[in-house]
C-alpha cells in the first residue's frame, strides 16, 4: 500500500520532532562529559542547526533513492 502526502508529511514531522528533543536531550548528558557548559538556550539554537541538517539530509537521501528507483523501473 502506497503512503498518503499528508501521512508522509505526519510521519517527517513527527521525525523531525522527536529528533529535535533527542537532540537537546542528548547533549545536555553528553557536554558536560566534554566540559562544555551551555544554557538552555545555546542548546536549543544547537539543536536547531542540526535538525536543519537532518532535514537537508533526509530530503537529499529520498530524492536520491526515488531516481534510482525510477531508473531502476526503465
Amino acid at each position: 500500500m502506497k503512503q498518503s502526502r499528508i501521512m508522509s508529511m505526519v510521519e517527517a514531522a513527527a521525525n523531525v520532532a522527536i529528533g529535535y528533543v533527542l537532540a537537546i536531550a542528548t547533549q545536555i548528558v553528553v557536554f558536560p562529559w566534554f566540559g562544555i557548559e551551555t544554557g538552555l538556550a545555546e542548546h536549543l539554537s544547537i539543536g536547531l542547526a542540526f535538525v536543519g541538517v537532518s532535514l537537508v539530509r533526509g530530503y537529499l537521501l529520498r530524492r536520491l533513492f526515488e531516481a534510482i528507483r525510477m531508473h531502476g523501473r526503465q
